[in-house]
């Protein structure tokens, strides 16, 4: 038994992180597809009861009785997401982050991230790490492995409704998964964003060589092998979320939904498949939030489990994506199904990837190291 109580971590910073590899999203994709496996087996902790929950949230009210308290803003929240994961990997860990849209106006991202990796025997830090690319890779990978199972292997038109930090990354997962895409339509708000993106896919994909800029949703839609949506905007009115049609749905087109959507009736009939990235996920959300869930959280995941709900369809038809990775599921199953896939994210996704790059980091000697203490103050 040692007696040797001294603990060291280290930091990564956003450029450290870029060396020790966050943006691999080939490594993100396989990673995420190793995580899905685990999940399936049941190697795996989140919070909640069930121990399935997205984590714990603080939100804002819209007129606080205390002067000094944040009212509430789009999207404003600070939430934690911990999550432990077995196999290899055998770590846990936290992200921690506070959102606020209003923060664009000052130059910022959306959201501010941070990840505390842990030892799980001693619950000692490992790493404490800057976590917007680590979560904005590990986002996008997920839409990656649901290509690598479920898109038609010869897909090639991509229609992407929202070019922003999550277009991007999900364009980049389907490339290394996909890669005779060629084609790719894209819809934004601001010609800002489209600019960034424009230059991105060029610079990025040169093998993509027909880029176009569309107008309506319909036209994103039309005649592409793989449909995204990764846009954001505010809960509440699922009236205004961006709606898919079944009439524009190419047969056997696979359709990723990380971010608002709503399907209209026929597109929500029993013979499109219906894929979860984690079932319990879903279920935690449903037991948390009021009812209709899909109005306080816009995932579509969230609509298929108010239509349990409301007798339109039984749980035995949701598919979950671990059960297909490891083969106990089939993937596609003809070039002519229809198949959406529900992408809500996971903290074991960010235990999974920043374990991945901790190891990188120590390998290469990337990082800063810190010392917690040499002997505790209080044992």
């Amino acid at each position: 038994m040692s007696d040797n109580t001294q603990i060291d971590f280290i930091y990564l910073s956003e450029p450290d992180m870029i060396k020790a590899g966050v943006k691999d999203m080939p490594g993100c994709v396989d990673a995420m597809e190793e995580m899905f496996a685990l999940l399936y087996k049941g190697d795996y902790r989140m919070a909640g009861a069930n121990n399935d929950s997205h984590g714990a949230m603080v939100t804002f009210p819209e007129n606080p009785e205390i002067a000094t308290m944040p009212r509430h803003t789009p999207d404003r929240r600070l939430m934690a997401m911990p999550a432990y994961l077995g196999g290899d990997y055998q770590t846990c860990g936290v992200k921690w982050y506070g959102s606020n849209i209003a923060n664009r106006e000052k130059g910022l991202p959306r959201s501010i991230l941070m990840f505390t990796l842990n030892d799980i025997d001693t619950g000692a830090p490992l790493a404490h790490m800057s976590a917007n690319l680590l979560s904005a890779y590990r986002t996008g990978a997920v839409p990656g492995v649901g290509a690598r199972h479920l898109a038609r292997k010869d897909s090639k038109v991509v229609g992407l409704l929202g070019p922003g930090v999550m277009g991007k990354t999900s364009i980049a997962a389907f490339m290394a998964v996909c890669p005779q895409i060629d084609t790719l339509k894209v819809k934004g708000r601001g010609q800002k964003s489209l600019d960034s993106f424009l230059s991105w896919v060029k610079e990025s994909f040169p093998q993509i060589t027909n880029v176009q800029v569309v107008d309506t949703l319909e036209d994103v839609v039309r005649d592409a092998d793989i449909v995204t949506y990764c846009n954001s905007g505010e809960t509440g009115d699922i009236s205004s979320y961006p709606e898919i049609k079944r009439e524009w749905v190419k047969p056997g087109a696979f359709i990723s939904m990380p971010a608002y959507c709503r399907l209209d009736r026929d597109l929500e009939d029993n013979d499109v498949r219906k894929v979860m990235d984690n079932i319990g996920l879903y279920e935690a959300w449903h037991e948390e939030v009021p009812k209709p869930a899909h109005m306080y959280i816009p995932i579509i995941g969230c609509r298929f489990m108010d239509m349990i709900d409301e007798g339109l369809m039984t749980k035995d038809q949701l598919e979950d994506l671990g059960s297909i990775v490891t083969g106990t599921t089939p993937g596609r199953k003809n070039d002519q199904e229809i198949i959406v896939l529900s992408v809500g994210g996971l903290p074991t996704e960010d235990v999974a990837w920043a374990t991945k790059i901790y190891h990188n980091a120590v390998k290469q000697d990337i990082g800063v190291k810190l010392n917690l203490w040499e002997t505790p103050e209080l044992s």
